[in-house]
């Protein structure tokens, strides 16, 4: 068949006959059609993804200026902020634009705070506004002195928050909602979680009267500070007609909503989302993409997808994500490619974190052709692959298993640049441990050691498991020891598997004492004496049903759907600046839909990577 045939096919499930021609549902309001070959282990087939869509297409933009005047103006300043973003400091080049033209427009000046204001930049904002404070040819105002404590309050630098905040005061500024919010905030972002609180109070007892952007930052604040109570008391005080000061908007619900499944209150959450309703509070795609982060079953996901259309909304990038994610831990593959399918219909961008969840979801299952397509797909789409992609894609070899084929992709890994880190070297180790290769599987140990990286619970926990299963307690529990001598506790998973590998009596006391369980000294001393006698016989071992139950099919990637979904209410109320009347204003932020990967790369782990938003 022709390669530019294969190009547009879409996914369909492939194997022998007998041979249907059928056209699948999904209950999202999805379709997938396709032909469908049925023979034992279906396939799904993904060669549809690399058909080119319009947004793909670079698009030519038309710029209109008033005159040349104009166009000369726009360059240059496009230009600075140019030279601006590359240096990483604006006063050196304002100063240096300055003495070339002996003077410095004032419009120039404020185009370029608003416009790093608008990239909420605000560490270059704090640096403008504290230059233009000394220079004399600047009249740094009540305005000025309020859009640079904002700058501080968002950087969470309370400190300098302090200092201007007296400076306000000394100045003689009235009060003002927006200096104390920006302080509030500060002291939120910086942690001081009860200052935050103390200026709140003092807020509703002396004034200034506390804004919706005021209750929006200190319920922020309290949920961040796991002060989950002092949040709901204000919450429940906003729901009471009666004593509220002003009605609970789309935001506090969402910071509710991410409150609650923050402490685990999965059924709080949902009446939250009822409330809503209720109130005749307006819905929002975040407001769906919370409660779609936390459900653990597809079906329900995919409930709440459907809710979601039949609302009128329109799914985000984050929204696909999340389904996209719940059909993959489910080993539905088909329906995960046809989402992302829709996805890409629908004109929605996928980002470098949707790539690598549809990686994953046929990582999981060990098909690496379907996996190799989409690593492919992702350079087109212009989403460079980074280490998780990476390591994420070592996993499908893995989990094949074609251990001959994990060695030579982590080796293009480190030839691609890539440094390997702990979960990469994991992986590996994970693998040879599923094909039972302990002398591979130590060579890749020491191979992690002479490189500088330190294992984590979960290489530790596979050592310990590939020994105990090869009959081998006693290195087990060397390596449950060699856990706790290395600062790294043992968590629930590596005691259970511990105690799942104890077969004799005896092991089983052992391993109840090394995880700490209560074991009864006569039942010891009996078994001591019997070891003493040498009666133990290794045909006495108990069978345990757990024992099976080794490292999962893959190693776990940290669920960030809640940062994807919360960012989106986080970074709400960057735009809480003043203008010219001193309003505030939240703003949602299309931008935070993106998706963040963690920095901290010990924490990705290759087998359940879900989306941030």
């Amino acid at each position: 068949m022709p390669q530019s045939m294969l190009l547009n096919l879409k996914p369909f499930v492939s194997s022998a006959p007998p041979t249907l021609n059928w056209r699948k549902q999904i209950n999202t309001g999805i379709h997938v059609d396709g032909n469908v070959k049925i023979r034992r282990r279906a396939e799904v087939v993904c060669f549809g993804m690399l058909a080119p869509r319009k947004f793909m297409r670079k698009r030519k933009t038309v710029e209109v200026f008033k005159d040349a005047a104009d166009e000369a103006d726009q360059k240059n300043w496009r230009k600075l902020m140019n030279e601006i973003e590359e240096g990483g400091s604006a006063v050196s080049v304002l100063r240096t634009q300055k003495l070339k033209n002996n003077f410095l427009p004032k419009d120039l000046v404020l185009g370029t705070l608003v416009r790093f204001k608008q990239l909420k930049k605000w560490n270059i904002v704090s640096e403008i506004l504290e230059w233009l404070r000394t220079q004399h040819w600047w009249d740094f105002n009540e305005m000025d002195t309020l859009m640079l404590i904002t700058a501080y309050g968002k950087q969470g630098d309370f400190n300098k928050a302090e200092r201007v905040f007296s400076y306000i005061n000394k100045k003689g500024y009235p009060p003002n909602v927006i200096s104390h919010t920006a302080l509030m905030e500060a002291y939120g972002k910086g942690g001081q979680y009860n200052r935050a609180e103390a200026i709140f109070r003092r807020m509703q007892s002396s004034g200034p009267e506390p804004s919706a952007v005021t209750y929006q930052i200190i319920l922020k604040s309290f949920v961040e500070g796991d002060k989950f109570k002092e949040a709901e008391a204000i919450f429940e005080t906003l729901l009471d007609n009666e004593v509220s000061p002003l009605k609970p908007d789309q935001k506090m619900f969402h910071m509710m909503i991410y409150m609650y499944k923050k402490a685990g209150s999965y059924d709080k959450a949902r009446r939250l989302f009822s409330v809503m309703d209720e109130r005749g509070v307006p819905k929002t795609t975040v407001t769906y993409n919370s409660l779609m982060s936390f459900e653990t079953s597809y079906k329900e996901v995919a409930n709440i997808y459907d809710q979601m259309q039949r609302g009128g909304l329109r799914p985000d990038v984050v929204s696909y994500a999340l389904l996209i994610s719940a059909y993959g831990k489910a080993r539905r593959e088909e329906e995960a490619l046809a989402v992302f399918e829709e996805m890409l219909d629908a004109g929605v961008r996928p980002t470098q974190k949707t790539y690598n969840i549809l990686l994953d979801a046929f990582a999981i299952s060990g098909m690496v052709e379907q996996a190799r397509i989409v690593f492919k797909s992702m350079r087109r789409d212009r989403c460079s692959p980074d280490l998780c992609s990476y390591t994420t894609m070592l996993s499908a070899y893995v989990n094949a298993p074609d251990m001959e084929g994990a060695e030579k992709f982590f080796k293009r890994i480190k030839q691609d640049e890539f440094e390997p880190n702990v979960v990469t070297y994991g992986t590996l180790i994970k693998g040879y441990a599923k094909v039972n290769n302990l002398e591979k599987m130590m060579e890749k140990y020491e191979e992690m050691r002479v490189a500088g990286i330190k294992a984590n619970q979960t290489v530790f926990t596979t050592i310990m498991d590939a020994h105990g299963r090869n009959r081998d307690f006693g290195s087990a529990v060397v390596w449950f020891k060699e856990m706790e001598s290395c600062g790294v506790p043992p968590d629930q998973k590596s005691k259970n598997i511990l105690l799942s590998l104890a077969k004799t009596e005896e092991e089983q006391i052992e391993a109840n004492l090394l995880v700490g369980y209560a074991i009864d000294q006569t039942v010891v001393d009996n078994i001591h004496a019997a070891a003493d006698d040498d009666e133990i016989d290794d045909d006495d071992e108990i069978e345990n049903d757990n024992a099976d139950q080794t490292i999962s099919s893959s190693m776990e990637i940290d669920d960030e759907a809640h940062d994807q979904t919360v960012d989106n209410v986080h970074d709400d109320d960057d735009d809480n600046d003043n203008d010219d009347d001193d309003e505030e204003e939240i703003d949602d932020d299309d931008d935070d839909d993106e998706e963040e990967i963690d920095d901290d790369d010990s924490q990705i782990r290759p087998s359940r990577h879900v989306i941030m938003v």
